[in-house]
């Protein structure tokens, strides 16, 4: 696999980019999450309160959740929110992350989110715009530039 450019070759992503990502990402989850309410309900034969959903339901809408984000940052570096804006994410060294890895980001980033962005604000002081669970985890989000063709 070929190495990605190291740190000095690629600029930070700032945080506008990574809320934007995020509300892109919301929408594909919202997808996932509406098709794994129905599997669970048909897994019931319809017989499931979906006002009150069992504790199996919601631990596979979790699981589908932590897999959409750890699948999407160890196969390709991007989840579908971050492609169209143009971010990477890597570890320190340039490489893709790890699945042990991107589970501790998940959470950590599930943390961050749970008291009102505390940890992504750390971006804002942060000379490297790195967030709290990048820290963490030794991870970086770059921001890609699109090769530009000259014509004529």
């Amino acid at each position: 696999m070929p190495r990605v450019p190291t740190p000095a070759d690629q600029p930070r992503a700032h945080l506008f980019r990574r809320f934007a990502s995020m509300v892109y990402d919301l929408l594909v989850l919202a997808a996932l999450w509406m098709l794994t309410a129905a599997a669970c309900l048909a897994a019931t034969a319809g017989t499931m309160d979906v006002a009150h959903p069992p504790w199996w339901q919601q631990l596979a809408l979790a699981a589908v959740t932590a897999g959409y984000f750890m699948v999407s940052w160890c196969r390709i570096g991007q989840t579908l929110g971050m492609r169209p804006w143009r971010l990477l994410l890597l570890r320190e060294d340039g490489d893709r992350l790890r699945a042990g890895q991107a589970l501790v980001r998940f959470l950590a980033a599930c943390l961050s989110l749970a008291l009102l962005g505390a940890g992504f604000w750390c971006a804002w002081f942060d000379a490297e715009r790195r967030t709290a669970h990048d820290r963490l985890c030794g991870t970086r989000m770059d921001r890609l530039y699109a090769s530009r063709r000259r014509s004529g």
